[in-house]
């Protein structure tokens, strides 16, 4: 019997196992996000988030630690710079699990494990903007009253003033036309006053 022996085996011996999640956490590390078995995606959560927890201490002891783990230069040097800076406001639950449909081949269970912070569907900014939709009960209905109202006041307020804009318009042009014509009259009346005089 198993009793209280939590480590998934994974059909595989223990060389074997841990050389697959050293490369699963590294692909998971460089990708963010890998799809595999629902029982490897379980494995590979505990077996990276310590590494991960690890990252946040930039030292020469913890990047030789989680070396020792991965066996990638590369991976670690993203782990480090990139990831940890993404990471390092949080205090745990670096990895999410999402459940996908069965493989059609062998009818296993199917599932994604992804870095949370680095998932734009399920980040802050969706959280954020549910919660400022949030209203309370009481009040809410006169309030949602008040502001539709306003709306309506202002769109109404609108036409009246650009009606009023446009009506002076007209006005305005007209009044220098008619300036000019007294204008181009008084010098012909000037004129004929001249005349007059002449000829008597």
């Amino acid at each position: 019997m198993r009793h209280g022996k939590k480590v998934n085996h994974l059909g595989r011996t223990d060389s074997h196992r841990k050389a697959m999640l050293a490369n699963m956490a590294s692909s998971l590390i460089q990708h963010k996000r890998i799809t595999t078995t629902l029982a490897k995606a379980k494995a590979l959560r505990g077996y990276v988030e310590p590494l991960l927890t690890k990252s946040k201490n930039d030292t020469t002891h913890s990047r030789r630690t989680v070396f020792s783990y991965l066996q990638d230069k590369d991976t670690v040097n993203i782990l480090f710079r990139e990831v940890a800076e993404k990471i390092a406001n949080r205090p745990g639950g670096y990895t999410r699990i999402v459940k996908l449909e069965n493989r059609l081949g062998d009818n296993a269970e199917m599932a994604i494990i992804e870095l949370v912070d680095y998932n734009t569907v399920y980040g802050k900014d969706v959280a954020a903007k549910a919660e400022k939709k949030s209203t309370r009960r009481r009040g809410g209905a006169s309030k949602a009253k008040a502001e539709t109202a306003a709306p309506v006041a202002k769109e109404t307020a609108a036409p009246v003033v650009a009606e009023e804009t446009v009506a002076e318009a007209p006005v305005a042009e007209a009044a220098p036309a008619v300036e000019e014509t007294p204008a181009t009259e008084a010098p012909a009346a000037d004129d004929k006053e001249e005349n007059a005089e002449k000829g008597e």
